[in-house]
């Protein structure tokens, strides 16, 4: 921070927020630090306190920091201890407050705080900033940030600043942040309609439905980063640079998403909507819902969790299933949300007991429990261009309708209504409404934008999706919606059908692990349901007499490339003939690879086969011997395969029973690694609230060496002699001027003072310094050494900062050249009386010079004058104060 800041002039029309992990029990010395490398005037953040351009504002320790109209609030953390992400609720406050004006900058750090703050920074127009993790001391926060994929710029810290004024420079400034969509001219409207029509021939999608403001905010941020001049310019680059068509796609879709986002809706659904629509099904029954542009899949699971916690709420005697449809234009985001793996800092938005039932803990992440994502089916789509699902009892689509206009908005709530069942609930985002569609919705909570369809209503509009100037041939296949047009039948395509229907064999078309996918005719006379639990696998189904023929050759077809036939296969109870089966394991087409073939042939019973089954028991007496012999060894071969099953089932038993304690174990493992995880996320803050203490200690120390050479340099300057002793008269500390007075070696700290060698001929040092610490009071004597050298001695009391007296300071001063001064005066003195003065009038040249001189002084001052002669000597007095 010390460098990135140092970068910055006083004039830069910035204000920056310092956010940092503080430790909660101790002063920082962060404002002290920055302040000393800073040309910008640098303070602890005060609460309600408005944000000034060119300023540095520290967050204090202890306290969460928010934005809010431009002032900075503070808030007591909820939690005394634990993980604490400070930074990304600053983050999305920011976004929230300060939209495209607000930059969000990652330094080093440890954990991924800040990897969720930076995408609403980015969805609300803003600009992200990261540290190269090569250049960082802990590169865990900016490697966090840039596997986001929302991250504008990545440089070392040094050249950061540089990024970011040339980015300010192709931006609009933040004066005009109240103002409308800027109107543009008609070469800007052309260059948009060219930066459409490069953005549809090169992703595929088209954009002329979104609201200008939203396109002209992406495109700005985009000129910013190159810095270009102009939209013009943006769309010849947008031309010659086919990677940028992809970065300008996916910024366009950036959203923000996050768990339980808007509390007070998932409250609702929970308590009243969604026990409501369960109420409509008493005897149970499977739930179909929509989560459009569900972005990376946090809005999906939530909506999976909250119907989880319903049922375990409402506990219904019948059984309910929820499968939920997640969809999104982005390609990648649903490769993350297939994933169902999170950041650790979800924690902010979901509790610990969610995080504790429906999240497994894993390296630095959480990762979305098989019960939560099998309730989750995910697939790219557009919901503008591509066929809707249909019968469907939720559809929740927040916070993208409005980046849309309206003529697109009303198009897609005529497609909800469509695509919901009467009754069916409707969610959207805070700030979209129905309103321009009143006879499709009625309102249900208004505060939470939750709306019920409308059962017995006209066609309000086209329910089709827009025709689509692309294939449309993405993820899973809706129900497309009847054509409004018929068109005249084409003969190959009515006989193709024809043909299929009358002659086309019975098949049916399975997962490679015999689950059925796809059945083609009437299969009852090969395949039945199974009693029990339903189960749609082609081995369970299958007719006795057909299952061992139909294991053997799936199982070989799996194997080989080659399909597997088996004729003449006769099914029990089935008297009309014979079947012949086809097993082939598919490779081709790519979307049908890995799936199995298996397709039924009837073979009509030829005579003899049909005399034989008549015969029945009027077989020859060796027949029936073979016969007899046979069903013996049937009976033997039944009673060794019960012997093994019953086997079996108590190996089973007993695998049951250690997977339960294996189970036990894990859940147990689980909760160790969770609280391990919260341990390590702690100390890790820890970890870096000591780094910013050691750094503040460092400067400290720092400062008081510096300090240090200083009064050493002043100390030797002045050629004074200095001892500092302490309480107990022990040599604390000595300057070099000392040593050729006293006999002293730095190994001479803690010796007592009158254990050493001194050429002074003062035996009352001790005792005089004793007296000092008990008055408190200096004392000065003018002593000598041996070698008859003066010096004067000053004892002065040692006094701390906290005004606490903890030793003695004694100084020697040189005064052998004074004191030769003062004797020669003294010899010249004696001779001026003799010759001027008269001897009724002298002094004792050995008393005090001040008062001889004093004493004179009248004397000359009346007798100073050339002319006048002394009557005694008639000698002319030396001139005034000679």
């Amino acid at each position: 921070m010390e460098v990135f800041l140092a970068k910055f002039d006083a004039g830069c029309g910035l204000a920056f927020v310092v956010v940092q992990h503080l430790d909660p029990d101790r002063t920082s010395s962060l404002v002290e630090l920055l302040g000393s490398k800073c040309r910008l005037p640098v303070e602890l953040i005060g609460n309600g306190e408005r944000v000034e351009p060119n300023h540095v504002y520290v967050i204090p320790p202890d306290f969460d920091l928010f934005v809010r109209q431009g002032r900075l609030q503070l808030q007591k953390p909820s939690e005394p201890h634990g993980l604490r992400l400070p930074i990304d609720a600053f983050f999305r406050s920011l976004a929230e407050d300060q939209h495209r004006w607000g930059l969000a900058v990652v330094l080093s750090g440890m954990g991924s705080d800040g990897a969720l703050g930076i995408r609403a920074v980015k969805a609300h127009g803003g600009a992200v900033f990261v540290q190269s993790a090569e250049s960082a001391k802990f590169d865990s926060m900016p490697r966090h940030a840039i596997d986001s994929g929302v991250v504008d710029v990545v440089a070392a810290v040094e050249d950061l600043p540089a990024k970011i004024r040339s980015y300010l420079e192709h931006v609009p400034a933040p004066k005009d942040r109240d103002a409308h969509a800027p109107e543009l001219s008609d070469e800007g409207q052309r260059a948009l309609r060219r930066i459409i029509t490069l953005l549809r021939a090169q992703t595929g999608h088209d954009f002329t439905g979104y609201k200008n403001s939203t396109l002209l905010r992406r495109i700005e941020r985009r000129i910013g980063l190159h810095q270009l001049k102009g939209m013009t310019d943006y769309a010849h680059y947008l031309q010659v640079n086919r990677a940028e068509g992809e970065l300008l796609f996916k910024e366009l879709l950036i959203g923000v998403t996050s768990f339980f986002r808007n509390a007070s809706l998932w409250e609702t659904l929970k308590r009243e909507t969604l026990p409501d629509l369960l109420a409509r099904f008493p005897d149970g029954g499977k739930l179909r819902a929509w989560v459009p542009a569900c972005s990376t899949g946090e809005e999906a699971f939530s909506l999976a969790i909250v119907f989880q916690e319903v049922l375990q709420d409402l506990n219904p005697p019948a059984h309910y299933d929820l499968q939920i449809f997640a969809t999104d234009l982005d390609a990648d985001a649903i490769d993350k949300a297939r994933a169902g793996v999170y950041p650790t800092n979800i924690a902010a938005d979901v509790s610990e007991s969610r995080l504790e039932r429906f999240f497994t803990a894993e390296d630095h992440r959480y990762r979305v429990g098989k019960e939560i994502r099998e309730m989750v089916v995910f697939a790219p789509h557009n919901l503008t261009m591509d066929p809707p699902f249909t019968k469907l009892d939720v559809i929740s689509c927040r916070n993208v309708l409005i980046y849309w206009e309206a003529a697109l908005q009303r198009k897609i709530f005529s497609l909800f209504h469509y695509s919901l069942k009467p009754d069916g609930i409707l969610v959207l985002g805070t700030a979209e409404t129905v309103a321009d569609t009143p006879r499709l919705f009625v309102v249900q909570d208004g505060k939470n934008r939750i709306y019920q369809r409308v059962q017995d209503t006209e066609r309000a509009g086209d329910k089709s999706a827009p025709p689509a100037e692309l294939p449309q041939t993405r993820g899973l296949a809706p129900v497309d919606p009847p054509l409004p047009v018929l068109q005249t039948p084409n003969i190959q395509t009515l006989c193709d059908g024809l043909l299929l229907h009358r002659f086309a064999p019975t098949a049916v078309l399975t997962t490679k692990d015999g689950d059925l996918i796809y059945v083609r005719g009437k299969t009852g006379k090969y395949l039945e349901p199974a009693t029990g639990k339903a189960n749609l696998n082609l081995f369970a189904m299958a007719r006795p007499g057909l299952a061992g023929p139909l294991d053997e050759a799936f199982a070989r077809a799996r194997r080989q490339p080659q399909p597997v036939k088996m004729t003449n296969l006769q099914i029990e109870g089935l008297t009309s003939g014979l079947v012949d089966l086809h097993v082939e394991n598919l490779s081709e087409p790519p979307e049908m690879k890995g799936m199995c073939l298996v397709v039924f042939h009837d073979r009509p019973m030829t005579a003899n086969t049909a005399d034989r089954q008549a015969s029945g028991g009027e077989a020859p007496a060796a027949g029936a011997e073979n016969s007899r012999q046979l069903a013996e060894a049937l009976r033997e071969a039944r009673s060794d395969l019960a012997i093994a099953r019953g086997e079996m089932q108590v190996s089973r038993e007993e695998l049951q029973s250690t997977n339960e304690e294996l189970q036990s174990t894990n859940e147990e493992l689980q909760s160790t690694n969770e609280e391990l995880t919260t341990s390590k996320e702690e100390m890790q803050s820890i970890n870096e609230e000591l780094q910013t203490v050691n750094h503040e200690l460092q400067a400290k120390l720092d400062e008081l060496s510096k300090v240090s050479d200083d009064m050493k340099n002043l100390l030797n300057s002045t050629e004074i002699a200095a001892l500092f002793l302490d309480e107990d008269l022990q040599v604390r500390r000595f300057t070099v001027e000392a040593t050729r007075l006293i006999k002293l070696i730095p190994g001479d700290a803690g010796r007592p003072v009158t254990d050493l060698v001194s050429r002074l001929d003062y035996p009352k040092l001790s005792a005089d310094s004793h007296e000092v610490l008990r008055t408190l009071v200096f004392k000065e004597s003018e002593v000598s050494t041996h070698d008859g050298d003066c010096y004067r001695v000053r004892i002065m009391p040692y006094r701390t900062q906290r005004n606490r007296i903890d030793g003695v300071v004694i100084t020697f001063v040189d005064i052998t050249e004074s004191k030769q001064l003062e004797a020669g005066l003294r010899e010249s003195l004696t001779m001026l009386q003799h010759r001027f003065v008269p001897a009724e009038d002298q002094l004792d040249a050995t008393g005090d010079l001040e008062k001889i001189a004093r004493r004179y002084q009248p004397l000359l001052d009346r007798r100073s004058a050339p002319a006048n002669k002394s009557p005694t000597h008639g000698k002319s007095l030396p001139e005034a104060g000679q």
